[in-house]
């Protein structure tokens, strides 16, 4: 059994709003199926007894101290936004368009 069909492939393509040809539809299915096989292959692997590996640098975390710092003011923000409506960047309605 296929991990994902061509009809899955074709209704992600259409939400990622991707033209696909019919026979990039065939190719992507089966290179997807092929990964997704393979992903649940890995996944079925028992791991509770494995030891961890080693790594070649020290793991220990390098971080900055946390200091609050002023931010930017919603003038500073937005200067450089194509367009603003009530303080905030105005862009293109998406939702409720047809699919």
């Amino acid at each position: 059994m296929s991990a994902i069909s061509r009809d899955e492939v074709a209704h992600l393509a259409r939400l990622s709003r991707l033209a696909l040809t019919d026979d990039e539809l065939d190719q992507f299915s089966g290179q997807l199926d092929s990964i997704l096989t393979h992903v649940a292959q890995i996944a079925e692997v028992d791991v509770t007894d494995a030891d961890g590996t080693a790594h070649p640098a020290g793991l220990a975390n390098v971080l900055r101290p946390d200091v609050p710092v002023p931010g930017l003011t919603p003038e500073e923000a937005l200067s450089g936004a194509p367009a603003v409506e009530q303080e905030r960047f105005a862009v293109p309605q998406i939702l409720g368009e047809e699919q």
